[in-house]
């Protein structure tokens, strides 16, 4: 059946405005009085024609057949009241529980409206013309008035499925403002350093995958209202086959990313489009949601270490940043260095930790290191080379060294290998 709705303009659900021809009392009788009968070909309609409804529990599938019973007394009452501004509607929804929207889409109230119009537009001809049993007290309507029933028919179906989409978009409106809450305390709770069944319960609520790689993205965000930044976030980090969790906190734009690979080039994309001027620090990648704040301890901490490097890329790991995150009081990137580098390099043996100290104390000098140590230079290049497989940081490179330099002054210290000053 065509929708009369195709066209209609206007912020909300309105009454027909204008002159309408009214049905006469004994049609109004008739289908008063033919309200059972159309209470049960409805329902039968519905169980033949729609999948969905019959796999209802018991208890929602009694709720659905009383807001069609409802639908047809209402259009009844509808008819009887010539005042325009009678149009029903709200009233249609209003015997149903609100936690029934959980279960039944729009799409499918849509069709439960169009099943119902239908049976009640096959059924109002026999009705009208005295084959009822219902109707046999009331005389018998001319043709004219099947056509105005119909007519009314069309304009309050009209009417219904506005009221649908009102309540429907009412709820909508309600979730995705609790949904953004709910949001931002998830986002929060990350960076709080949360208890991982706080976490776990709050973003289960927003439907979350708990268990996909996580990793957090910390920034400076832009000068604009976080309305605007968050959805284009979620597309971009949904175009990557992620998801996102977003949270703008003042001049702060935090992104939880999950199920991506690469979160890092996922990073890149953002920090082109979305994050304002400075920094960008990628947190480590995690086994899932509810233990993401170790990620995000690492990007924030990196947030206050970068100043220490200035040409540092956009956007940075927060592993690339241990050094400087150490020097400014990090006490994890600390303990990273000493086991990811130092003490696997104390453990080789091989001379490799000697090797790299005389390395590091010549500046990087091969023939001087080699010298020191009363070796080929061939043999320093291959211990160097045993230094990057066993600790995965290459002492030849600057930046590297840095790193290894550091690790080494942190280890020292650690195993209380450095000499007390003279008092």
């Amino acid at each position: 059946m065509t929708d009369p709705a195709v066209g209609h303009e206007g912020p909300a659900p309105r009454a027909v405005r204008g002159p309408r021809a009214d049905p006469s009392p004994a049609s109004l009788a008739r289908l008063e009085a033919s309200a059972g009968i159309f209470a049960s070909a409805i329902t039968a309609r519905m169980e033949a024609d729609l999948p969905w409804y019959t796999a209802l529990p018991p208890d929602e599938r009694s709720w659905v057949g009383m807001v069609a019973q409802a639908g047809f007394t209402d259009f009844v009452r509808w008819l009887s009241d010539p005042d325009p501004q009678a149009l029903a509607g709200t009233a249609v929804f209003g015997t149903a529980p609100r936690e029934l929207m959980r279960s039944v889409t729009l799409q499918q109230t849509v069709e439960l409206v169009r099943t119902a119009i239908d049976v009640v537009e096959d059924g109002i001809g026999d009705v009208l013309d005295d084959r009822g049993p219902a109707a046999e007290p009331h005389p018998a309507p001319g043709p004219a008035e099947h056509e105005v029933v119909r007519a009314a028919l069309l304009r309050y179906s009209r009417e219904v499925a506005f009221a649908a989409a009102a309540v429907y978009a009412r709820a909508a409106e309600s979730r995705g403002a609790w949904d953004a809450r709910l949001e931002a305390l998830v986002v929060d709770a990350v960076l709080r350093g949360d208890g991982e069944e706080t976490i776990a319960s709050r973003a289960s609520a927003l439907g979350w995958r708990l268990n996909r790689p996580t990793a957090v993205v910390v920034g400076a965000s832009r000068d604009e209202a976080p309305a605007g930044v968050v959805p284009r976030v979620r597309r971009a980090v949904g175009g990557s086959g992620g998801e996102a969790l977003v949270g703008v906190q003042g001049l702060r734009l935090v992104v939880v990313v999950s199920g991506v690979e690469d979160p890092l080039a996922v990073a890149t994309t953002l920090a082109r489009s979305e994050f304002g001027e400075g920094p960008v620090v990628v947190g480590p990648l995690v086994d899932s949601l509810p233990v993401a704040a170790r990620s995000a301890r690492a990007a924030l901490a990196g947030m206050t270490a970068c100043r220490a490097w200035p040409e540092a890329p956009r956007p940075v790991l927060a592993d690339d940043l241990l050094p400087e995150r150490a020097l400014s009081g990090d006490a994890v990137a600390r303990r990273a260095l000493v086991d990811r580098a130092y003490r696997p390099l104390q453990q080789a043996g091989g001379a490799l930790l000697e090797t790299l100290t005389a390395y590091l104390e010549h500046g990087g000098s091969l023939e001087a290191c080699a010298r020191s140590l009363f070796v080929h230079a061939n043999t320093v290049r291959y211990r160097l080379r045993r230094v990057s497989e066993v600790c995965g940081w290459n002492p030849t490179a600057p930046r590297e060294r840095y790193v290894l330099q550091t690790a080494l002054a942190l280890g020292r210290l650690a195993a209380g290998d450095a000499p007390a000053l003279p008092r």
